[in-house]
């Protein structure tokens, strides 16, 4: 069944030709949406040609890359259809003379199939070249005017002219700042004039329920149900963490919503004042959910739930420039609002800039200032105690923008040191959801993909995963998910400033990525990747099925002995895995040929730089067919000699007698000489070798050895052990005595028994044994003759 089920997915993972969908079909949709992409194109080329503002632009810079992304569709399911016309014009070979009717007529139908796909292919590339170009203006555009608004230099903050400027257009202001309030008061005079306005109540008591007690209910409910059902501490900690930033956000946008919208069902929101109440959504919105990031990051209250190593002192100090930072946001938001709405004046826009930076500049300087003192208070406590480097050179970074943005805004260059102080507040609280929704997925990914959880267990009884492979998944997915989510921040950082073009030009991108590139006539995209490693997964599980299958069922039901079992078991596994890359790399439109042609050119390294490996994997398949040593042979390489445990395609494995491992390279074995004991059979010699005296009774003694070879356990009857008179020299007779045992590992331990018992016999029959005396003969010189 599992088997079947692999199969299945496999079909359905490898990328197979349209069957559903006719070819005409195919190409008359993509047809359709070129068309469609290409009037994209044009009429966002004739609205560049007139006066475009900020909001238009974003518009047509996304309909631009919608349109590419579209037009790179189309051609790629255009070439994809080419590519099968040439397959079948190709099989059916050159035209001949005398060629049949119905295979002219189809090859002259393909031929016009091929001219018709490949215009189509040609003007799909000649369309997404001209979206590309059109959405290049339109960042050349967006950069110049951000470079404008970022060099442009007006009088200093400290200058007299300045505050000159700032006094002049002051009564104007003033009077429009006054029209506007006093317009939209008389609107809400006029339409509150009649009945009560029940919307606007019911607005404002919902705004306030949600705001106190619901978002209070939701935050206790959430940590309640975290302590009782959440399936770790690591997963509760993060899970409280996000859940306090999703009520933190969503509870305050809820009522800020409802209470704009009873303000508009009552009519007393009026038309003037919608652009305001839209900001007043946005500003609230965002200020709630950076007061909560930092909150949930710092989690001064409950330290035992906090995720980030951040020490009880710098998170009770820091908490209160988070909600200074979230007022901050809002106030820079509302004013700027308030200067469109009333149509400021670019004095009043410039005084409002510098009140804006001044108040992030005081507020960096008081944050770093408190974890300055905080430090310098820590290293008098903690002398010995490493400093963390990193935390230094953020501060010193933090520092030097402070201090360049301080000079930019004395210097007259209020854009720039207002994008630096904004940039600095987004990428705080950019980066403190990022940790946040890191440590989430890593925490998620470790404990539920682990080898002692539930899913783990299941995963290893339904797959026949080991746990440590279980494990190694789950720390891969924790770091994939953790790299996407850095990737997403990092093209986020830019969006609010306008150098993004917005949250859905940078979705589109995301998508024109998702179509992937050509890298020699491969289209590399996300998706195929994804396809190839499924591919590849499926494909693996297969061959460990069957390698399974081939071990437990079929080899058992051979008469091949085990060593010839794990050869089988090994080549099938190789050839399988090898089977399955291919499989994988089909699926990323790599073709045989293409992978022949790699292996032609690695080649050359391998034969420069890769022989030693070659050679043992040579040598491990010849010691796999020709099988001269096998496992359980007991063999002796030089001077070590042990049992053959594991024989792979690279090297041999040989226990040794003191239990230590000896890993020998396969080209070793097979270039040099080796010693395998129980090749030609799994019997053991005893020999044995002694001398007795040339007055001792040989039969005596010959009768002696042969009944302790028979009363040896260990000594097999059949070879029969026997006793020969070698030789007899020197005054004494050498007996050269052979006996079998069952293995060759017990011929030592039976050797021991059979000679402890031959001495105490022979001692007790007084005959002696040993070595041949010796004399020795001192030669001195004789007496000097004269």
């Amino acid at each position: 069944m599992t088997i079947r089920f692999l199969i299945w997915a496999l079909l359905l993972l490898t990328p197979l030709p349209l069957a559903a969908q006719a070819p005409a079909d195919v190409a008359a949709s993509a047809a359709t949406r070129l068309a469609r992409a290409e009037a994209d194109v044009r009429a966002v080329d004739r609205a560049l040609d007139l006066r475009v503002d900020d909001d238009g632009r974003d518009a047509l810079r996304e309909r631009i890359i919608a349109a590419r992304v579209a037009a790179t569709a189309a051609t790629a399911d255009l070439a994809e259809q080419l590519a099968l016309v040439d397959a079948r014009l190709g099989g059916l070979g050159p035209a001949g003379a005398a060629e049949a009717a119905d295979l002219r007529m189809q090859r002259q139908r393909l031929a016009r199939q091929h001219t018709i796909l490949d215009s189509g292919v040609k003007r799909g590339r000649l369309i997404g070249v001209e979206a590309q170009q059109l959405a290049d203006e339109l960042d050349q555009s967006v950069a110049d005017r951000f470079s404008q608004t970022i060099a442009a230099r007006s009088p200093s903050p400290i200058s007299p002219s300045f505050w000159i400027a700032v006094v002049q257009a002051l009564p104007r202001d003033v009077r429009r700042a006054e029209h506007y309030v006093a317009t939209g008061v008389d609107a809400i005079g006029r339409a509150g004039s009649g009945a009560v306005p029940w919307p606007a109540l019911l607005g404002l008591i919902a705004a306030l329920a949600i705001a106190g007690p619901a978002r209070a209910a939701a935050l206790r409910f959430g940590q309640r149900f975290l302590i009782e059902g959440a399936p770790g501490h690591r997963v509760r900690r993060s899970a409280a963490a996000l859940w306090r930033v999703l009520v933190g956000t969503l509870a305050p946008f809820a009522a800020i919503a409802l209470l704009t919208a009873g303000l508009r069902w009552s009519r007393l929101l009026p038309g003037g004042w919608d652009t305001l109440g839209d900001a007043l959504t946005v500003a609230t919105t965002y200020a709630c959910f950076a007061s909560s990031v930092i909150g949930a990051l710092l989690m001064r209250s409950q330290p035992s739930w906090r995720v980030a190593p951040i020490a009880d002192d710098v998170a009770i100090e820091l908490r209160p420039y988070g909600w200074l930072l979230a007022a901050i946001a809002f106030l820079s938001y509302m004013l700027e609002a308030f200067n469109t709405a009333v149509g400021a004046s670019p004095a009043a826009q410039s005084a409002t800039h510098v009140v804006e930076i001044i108040l992030h500049l005081a507020l960096l300087a008081g944050a770093l200032l408190a974890l300055g003192r905080l430090r310098a208070n820590r290293a008098e406590e903690e002398s010995a105690a490493p400093a963390r480097t990193g935390l230094g050179a953020v501060a010193l970074l933090a520092w030097i923008l402070a201090i360049a943005t301080l000079f930019a805004l004395l210097l007259g260059f209020l854009g720039f040191a207002l994008f630096v102080m904004q940039l600095i507040g987004w990428g705080l609280v950019l980066a403190s959801v990022t940790y946040l929704l890191m440590a989430a997925v890593d925490d998620m990914a470790v404990t539920l993909f682990a080898r002692d959880s539930a899913l783990g267990r299941a995963m290893s009884r339904g797959f026949g995963l080991r746990g440590a492979v279980v494990d190694q998944f789950g720390v891969l997915l924790s770091g994939i998910s953790r790299l996407t989510l850095a990737l997403v921040a990092l093209g986020l950082f830019f969006v609010p400033f306008g150098a993004g073009g917005g949250i859905g030009t940078f979705l589109a991108r995301l998508g024109l990525l998702a179509q992937g590139v050509q890298v020699g006539g491969i289209a590399v995209s996300p998706g195929a990747i994804i396809r190839g490693l499924a591919v590849l997964f499926v494909g693996l599980a297969l061959v460990r099925a069957f390698r399974r299958w081939l071990e437990d069922k079929y080899l058992p039901a051979t008469d091949l002995d085990g060593s010839a079992r794990n050869s089988v078991g090994l080549v099938a596994r190789y050839v399988g895995v090898a089977l399955a890359v291919i499989w994988s790399l089909a699926s990323l439109g790599i073709g045989v040929e293409r992978i022949a042609l790699l292996l032609s050119a690695l080649s050359v390294g391998i034969g420069f730089g890769l022989q030693a490996i070659t050679s043992n994997f040579v040598s491990g398949l010849i010691l796999l067919a020709e099988r001269p040593i096998k496992i359980g042979d007991w063999i002796r390489v030089g001077t070590d000699e042990g049992d053959v445990k594991r024989i792979s395609v690279r090297s041999t494995e040989i226990t040794l007698a003191d239990h230590s491992t000896l890993i020998v390279p396969n080209s070793e074995l097979i270039t040099k000489s080796v010693l395998n004991k129980t090749l030609a059979g799994p019997l053991g010699r005893i020999q044995i070798q002694f001398s007795v005296p040339l007055e001792a009774d040989a039969d005596r003694v010959a009768a002696i050895v042969a009944e302790t070879f028979a009363a040896e356990p260990a000594v097999l009857d059949d070879p029969k052990a026997a006793v020969f008179v070698d030789s007899i020299a020197d005054g004494r007779i050498f007996f050269n005595c052979f006996a079998h045992v069952a293995s060759p590992r017990a011929a030592y331990s039976a050797r021991s028994a059979i000679l402890t018992v031959l001495l105490r016999r022979f001692r007790a029959d007084d005959i002696d044994i040993g070595t041949v005396p010796q004399r020795m003969e001192l030669i001195g010189r004789g007496p000097e003759q004269p």
